[in-house]
C-alpha cells in the first residue's frame, strides 16, 4: 500500500511538473520586437534596452552598406537579442536618390522597416550606378515636376519598383508612399536636427545613449565601445 502510494504522489509530480513546464513562459525574441518612437525613426529590440545604438544612415552612401553586410547580423546576436540593446535607425538624407528610398523604406507599419532597410542597403551595388553618371534625360526626370513624378522617375531609373514588389507591395502603394511629401519634409527636417543639435556630418555615424560616438564610423570602431558600454 505503502509503495502504492508513493508510485503514486510521484506520478502526481512529476504530472504537476510538466505543467508547470509547459506553462512557463518562452523567451522573447527581441529580434523580431520593432517600434516606431514619437519622431518616427524605428527601433530594433528592447524599447526599454540598457544601451541603445542610433545609426544615422544614408542609403547612397557606400560605407553605410558596407557596415549593414559586416555588422547588422553581429549587432542581432550579440546585442539585441538578449534585451540589454536596441538598435534605432535614422535617415540621414543625403541627396533626391537617397530621399526616395527613404520613402519606401519607410512605406508601410513599423513591421516592415528593417527588411525594407536591408533590402536597399544590401542590393545598393545593384542600383547605384545611375547616380554617377546619369544622362541629361535622367537628370531631367529626377528634378522636373510634381514632387511625386520626380520621386517616381527615380525610383523607375534606380529599380526600386522591383526591390519593393520583392518585399510584397503592390504598384499602388508604392505609389502612394512615393507621393508623401509630408514624410519626405520630416526627413529632411531630421536630418537638420541631426546636423545642428548632435553635430552629424557624415554617414554611417552612431550615438549611444544620445552620446554622439566622434571619429566612430565603422564596426571595428563601434564594437569595443558597445562592449564597455553593456559591461557597465
Amino acid at each position: 500500500m505503502g509503495t502504492k502510494l508513493k508510485l503514486a504522489g510521484l506520478t502526481l509530480a512529476l504530472v504537476a511538473g510538466a505543467a508547470i513546464a509547459q506553462t512557463k513562459p518562452a523567451a522573447r525574441n527581441w529580434n523580431t520586437t520593432i517600434t516606431r518612437t514619437p519622431e518616427g525613426h524605428h527601433v530594433l529590440g528592447n524599447p526599454a534596452a540598457k544601451v541603445r545604438l542610433t545609426q544615422f544612415v544614408s542609403y547612397t552612401c557606400p560605407h553605410c552598406a558596407h557596415f549593414e553586410q559586416e555588422a547588422d547580423s553581429q549587432l542581432r546576436v550579440s546585442f539585441v537579442a538578449s534585451g540589454k540593446g536596441a538598435v534605432e535607425v535614422r535617415n540621414f538624407v543625403r541627396d533626391p536618390v537617397d530621399l526616395t528610398a527613404a520613402l519606401l523604406t519607410n512605406c508601410g507599419p513599423a513591421s516592415k522597416f528593417f527588411l525594407n532597410h536591408t533590402a536597399f542597403l544590401r542590393s545598393q551595388d545593384k542600383w547605384i550606378g545611375p547616380l554617377a553618371s546619369p544622362s541629361p534625360a535622367q537628370r531631367a526626370r529626377w528634378t522636373s515636376g510634381s514632387f511625386a513624378q520626380r520621386t517616381r522617375a527615380i525610383a523607375t531609373d534606380f529599380k526600386f519598383y522591383p526591390i519593393m514588389a520583392s518585399r510584397g507591395y503592390t504598384r499602388q502603394q508604392i505609389d502612394k508612399c512615393l507621393a508623401d511629401e509630408a514624410l519626405a519634409n520630416r526627413l529632411a527636417a531630421q536630418t537638420q536636427e541631426a546636423q545642428e543639435k548632435l553635430s552629424v556630418s557624415g554617414t554611417p555615424s552612431f550615438a549611444i545613449d544620445g552620446d554622439l560616438l566622434a571619429g566612430t564610423h565603422s564596426w571595428a570602431a563601434l564594437r569595443p565601445q558597445l562592449a564597455a558600454r553593456l559591461q557597465n
